[in-house]
């Protein structure tokens, strides 16, 4: 398989600077995400639950169970893109667990991606228990694609659910790092396109470029891109029947995602 390309950029730990950006307390949403602010609050940064969906209760269930039973090192917080980790074909094209063997298991992982959520939906799992009782080293973050969905949620609304999952993750992961990932860019059309880019970008001058503080933000967008056009063979949705629009990176395009995010993870790991 063919390595993902180089991103452009000054480098430091394998991935260019201008990805790796860290903060101190800038990172917390304006205004500050008190519960006497909640009635000015977007939905995007209110929780919200799914419990009235069966897989999704079960699921909720099953995960507090496997976080009581096994500490985890390191903790994917996210929607389907992470889910998608636990996939075992038959396809080569979405058998995942190669991925999974390879940078999650050493690390003592556990895969808190959940199809179809938004921040809120994130934010109320995060409030409800996925942040208690562990201390894991690092905790990735992947959350915000399905706000432009079927919700149509705005670029400034999504960036606050964003910070109010981050705030609620350093409140309960004092001494975990975060690793913010950026919107992942999709086949969806231009206003989520701009909308993806607005987020990103915003991340990208809130957090400042150190690349020192407790959170590390990283845009993998460079990663999917090819002559600055989508690389649609690296996602699974153009192959499934009927096709769908990309939005979910294929083996191809999540063994790209993790090789760019490698050498930040590694050096969160170990610091």
């Amino acid at each position: 398989m063919a390595r993902a390309p180089r991103l452009n950029g000054g480098q430091k730990g394998g991935v260019p600077r201008r990805l790796l950006l860290g903060g101190t307390g800038a990172w917390l949403a304006s205004p500050p995400l008190h519960a006497s602010s909640a009635s000015r609050l977007p939905p995007a940064a209110i929780p919200i639950d799914r419990l009235a969906v069966p897989w999704w209760r079960a699921r909720f269930t099953a995960k507090a169970k496997e976080l009581a039973q096994r500490p985890p090192g390191l903790v994917l917080y996210g929607d389907s893109i992470f889910q998608n980790f636990e996939l075992t074909g038959p396809e080569p094209w979405r058998n995942f667990h190669p991925l999974w063997e390879r940078y999650f298991v050493p690390r003592q992982a556990i895969d808190l991606g959940f199809k179809g959520d938004a921040t809120s939906h994130l934010l109320w799992r995060v409030m409800h228990g996925e942040a208690s009782g562990i201390t894991p080293r690092v905790a990735m973050v992947l959350i915000g694609a399905n706000n432009f969905g079927r919700l149509a949620w705005s670029a400034e609304d999504t960036e606050r659910g964003i910070l109010a999952v981050l705030e609620a993750l350093r409140a309960r992961l004092p001494r975990t790092r975060l690793l913010l990932l950026g919107i992942l860019p999709s086949g969806r059309g231009p206003v989520v396109a701009a909308k993806t880019a607005a987020v990103n970008a915003s991340l990208l001058r809130r957090f400042g470029n150190d690349g020192e503080g407790p959170i590390v933000f990283l845009d993998l967008s460079p990663v999917f891109l090819k002559g600055g056009r989508l690389d649609e063979s690296l996602f699974l949705d153009p192959l499934l029947t009927p096709p769908e629009p990309p939005l979910h990176p294929n083996v191809k395009g999540a063994t790209w995602m993790m090789e760019a995010l490698a050498p930040t993870l590694l050096r969160l790991w170990r610091a």
